[in-house]
């Protein structure tokens, strides 16, 4: 039997709209969807909509944007969309009157491999921890954050020097196939669901802060350079750039490691006109994309070629 579904989409970020896109262009019904409120941006601070609410517009679509999710004149607006299914993609955490209100549920996509990397970064967190593969999973909310009944999931392999850039559009992708089959799975009634293990080592991805996305140069040069690789283009991996007794925080786009074996003090910089390389315990971080204080992003040759760097200049 195939149930005829009333959808109401939450997001908010790009990768959302993904999988709002390819929803839409596969003629299933959305009777409205829900993001994020408006927020001040930029130099002037105008109210910027969120990337769902940009491409919800354009598509003729009622939006909701509520700062309280359990207020009742919103509630009453989601009700009166007699939505029977809703799909959440990078939202904020659902209080139950939301996520129990439509008649087949609603199921969140999140994308990993869960039980594995629970929370708001998963994607960064693959790739900073050095993971091979990894995946999307789609599973019914509950009380708890990312911990209901699973649906399908969908593995991809983690690509030798995958950034989370890279790897963000990849599992946009396959998330937006597995939504797909996940709805067609519950418009035809063939639900199956298989709760989450509850044993093993399972690693978290939290949010990112200005702490974890510092590198630290005492670390060994594979780790640095995943930590890089996890946060480039966005939000970018930094340190501070100490050098004639002025420190100043840098971001470092792009970094290979090259191994050796040496005596050099950790994070002593060493320069010629086309390299820059970071000694480590384990060898040296050879920095490829860069961005100094004030200035733009820039490759490293553009970089050395107007800006020198004197012998005692250091990473920390």
């Amino acid at each position: 039997m195939n149930k005829d579904l009333r959808i109401v989409f939450l997001g908010t970020p790009d990768f959302a709209v993904g999988i709002l896109k390819s929803l839409i262009e596969a003629k299933h019904t959305i009777v409205g969807v829900i993001t994020a409120p408006d927020r001040p941006a930029g130099r002037g601070r105008k109210l910027k909509h969120s990337a769902v609410k940009e491409y919800a517009l354009s598509q003729g679509l009622p939006v909701l944007q509520p700062t309280n999710l359990k207020n009742e004149d919103f509630l009453a607006s989601l009700k009166a969309l007699q939505a029977n299914l809703q799909i959440i993609v990078a939202f904020r955490m659902l209080p139950k009157v939301v996520w129990s209100m439509p008649e087949h549920g609603t199921f969140n996509l999140h994308a990993s491999l869960l039980p594995q990397y629970r929370g708001a970064a998963p994607i960064n967190w693959a790739i900073i921890n050095g993971e091979k593969e990894t995946g999307v999973t789609t599973f019914f909310i509950d009380e708890k954050i990312d911990t209901g009944a699973i649906l399908l999931k969908s593995s991809v392999a983690i690509k030798e020097n995958e950034t989370v850039g890279s790897l963000h559009d990849t599992l946009m992708d396959l998330g937006s196939e597995l939504v797909l089959k996940t709805v067609d799975t519950i418009a035809q009634g063939n639900v199956e669901t298989f709760p989450q293990p509850l044993e093993g080592v399972l690693k978290d991805a939290p949010k990112l802060t200005p702490e974890n996305m510092k590198i630290d140069w005492s670390q060994p040069g594979e780790k640095i350079v995943a930590l890089i690789r996890g946060l480039s283009p966005y939000p970018v991996a930094w340190c501070q750039l100490t050098q004639d007794d002025q420190t100043n925080k840098v971001k470092i786009y792009a970094a290979e490691f090259e191994a050796d074996s040496h005596k050099q003090n950790i994070g002593h910089i060493f320069t010629t006109k086309k390299t820059m390389k970071v000694a480590v315990i384990n060898g040296y971080v050879l920095i490829k994309e860069m961005q100094l204080p004030g200035k733009r992003k820039m490759d490293i040759v553009s970089l050395l070629n107007g800006n020198d760097f004197s012998e005692n200049a250091k990473m920390s």
